[in-house]
């Protein structure tokens, strides 16, 4: 066979991301529609941060968006899985070319053990709010035990990581690899749970954290390509399908929103698969927005309850600058270029 006539390398991996984009902007509709249907909207209610203390300036920024159906995360994890188990097992049986760097079934096992577990934590969240279910006190969990059921994921999934997959390293620009033994199972369950609240606290503004996070998963499949990892290279082609065609229904104003099921589940996930390359720094800049999100609520947070005052004039940073005037496709935007300047300089230092 003329060499010219082979399919390229990236005809599969695009193929797949346009069947996800069909099969989301397909069912999305339908989907918002049982929202709807089984009233899991967003509500007129007085929210509280992790301190059960009231956030006025947060329900007065937030106030338009009541009746905007929630749980579009939801929608993504069964897309994305249910296309990953049908189609994968048919790819290697047709005999297409497969490189993996570790074993597939761990490292697949991995990545959705961290996409659903942390999914359904999230989705309960959800339940909880939307149903009332909190002040009913019907299977009600305090803040604290929530935190407690993100760390024991946390630390399962880096348990697996570091056993079952054998990594204990990462790639710091300019050094190379810095093995860390044992300390990476507490380092990866930081890593994972730090990022699956940043998400969760950045996931604000419409459009936010799926633009970014749409940003982020086309640099990621970069880097997974470069290493010739097939079946992480089609989960997050598969990811970044769905998470395009939900980004048309989420932009200002919002259709419907990802909910803490498609937070958590995203931010843990996002970074999982940092580190699985291996590429902790990288996973740091790509989601340096979330980064600074969480530090400005943390900060905010804590000199609140041990100096009973106000570092900013409100937090997380979006919020602030809501408070400052920037209207709200404003803030989105900017951040989008934002994160498409850290993605390049992400990539370039993951690669010198």
């Amino acid at each position: 066979m003329n060499m010219s006539t082979l399919p390229s390398p990236m005809a599969l991996p695009l193929g797949l991301l346009i069947l996800s984009f069909v099969t989301t902007s397909t069912l999305i509709i339908p989907f918002i529609n049982l929202l709807y249907k089984i009233r899991f909207i967003r509500a007129a209610q007085t929210t509280k941060d992790i301190f059960d203390k009231p956030t006025p300036i947060f329900d007065k920024y937030h106030k338009q968006k009541k009746g905007t159906p929630v749980g579009g995360g939801l929608l993504i994890i069964a897309v994305v899985s249910l296309l990953f188990t049908f189609i994968f097992p048919v790819i290697r049986y047709l005999g297409v070319p497969i490189t993996n760097v570790y074993p597939i079934n761990e490292e697949i096992n991995i990545l959705f053990f961290t996409f659903i577990s942390f999914g359904l934590l999230g989705l309960y969240d959800d339940f909880m709010k939307f149903f009332k279910f909190e002040k009913t006190g019907f299977f009600g969990l305090r803040m604290r035990h929530k935190f407690l059921i993100q760390w024991t994921l946390g630390f399962v999934i880096a348990f697996l990581l570091y056993i079952n997959l054998g990594i204990q390293f990462f790639y710091f620009p300019f050094l190379g690899v810095i093995s860390l033994g044992w300390l990476y199972i507490p380092f990866a369950a930081f890593v994972i749970v730090s990022f699956a609240n940043a998400v969760n606290i950045t996931d604000g503004l419409d459009g936010l954290v799926s633009g970014l996070l749409m940003i982020s998963l086309f640099a990621f499949w970069v880097l997974a390509g470069s290493i010739l990892d097939t079946p992480l290279s089609f989960f997050l082609v598969l990811w970044l399908g769905a998470i395009i065609a939900f980004l048309y229904f989420n932009v200002y104003p919002a259709r419907i929103m990802l909910g803490d099921v498609g937070s958590l589940s995203f931010g843990a996930t996002f970074a999982v698969v940092g580190l699985l390359l291996g590429k902790v720094i990288a996973l740091g800049i790509f989601g340096a927005i979330f980064f600074i999100e969480i530090l400005s609520s943390l900060l905010q947070l804590l000199s609140k309850k041990y100096f009973n005052r106000k570092i900013f004039p409100v937090a997380p940073l979006h919020l602030w600058l809501q408070k400052y005037g920037w209207e709200e496709p404003k803030i989105v935007q900017r951040a989008w270029l934002a994160g498409i300047i850290l993605a390049v300089f992400g990539l370039w230092l993951a690669v010198v």
